[in-house]
């Protein structure tokens, strides 16, 4: 008899469900004066883009840096892969996100928010004023987008190619994505 979870000589487990976390950073969301766009946009973008078993989670928490880096460390901490914070990266008094995020991760990815922010302008002049980011807290990646569900589109397609190796390259659990909506990169020698 095999063990609980075991697998038959010749026969291929299941990958294990990557857990991905979708934060909201928003007062008048948290106080539910407003309801939250961002979140399930990111989440609906996520399930139209990853193949693979994965797990969703949404928070809201207001603005401000400590609120909002608490929220990331505990996501982190309990073993999400990924982690997506919409809002709060603009310049707006209480936008605190990239700080809360520079005050968490170990090592910041700054790519990540060229390339948002490079894709965002061919639609706005205005995302010249966004401060989107990225960073790696141990196995879990932060990547920081707009509020608004069309912003979160144009950067996560931008970005999101890169993604896969990236959570490989940190030990963080494999994704895998849809060719038709995403062709994500893996060195040949990545390939499994």
């Amino acid at each position: 008899m095999l063990p609980t979870g075991a697998c038959a000589p010749g026969c291929a487990m299941p990958p294990e469900a990557a857990h991905i976390a979708v934060l909201t950073v928003s007062d008048r969301a948290a106080r539910g004066e407003y309801a939250d766009l961002g979140g399930p946009a990111a989440e609906e973008w996520l399930r139209a883009t990853i193949t693979s078993p994965l797990e969703i989670t949404r928070q809201i928490v207001a603005d401000g840096r400590e609120t909002v880096a608490e929220a990331m460390r505990m996501l982190a901490d309990r073993g999400a892969d990924l982690v997506l914070v919409t809002g709060g990266t603009g310049p707006a008094p209480r936008d605190r996100t990239p700080e809360a995020l520079a005050d968490i991760i170990e090592f910041d990815l700054p790519g990540f928010g060229e390339e948002m922010r490079r894709a965002s302008l061919a639609e706005v002049p205005t995302a010249i004023l966004s401060r989107q980011s990225a960073g790696v807290r141990a196995k879990t990646l932060f990547i920081t987008l707009p509020g608004k569900p069309a912003a979160i589109a144009i950067c996560l397609a931008s970005v999101f190619p890169a993604v896969p190796y990236c959570l490989d390259l940190i030990g963080a659990r494999r994704i895998e994505t849809d060719p038709a909506r995403c062709v994500a990169f893996r060195p040949k020698t990545a390939a499994v």
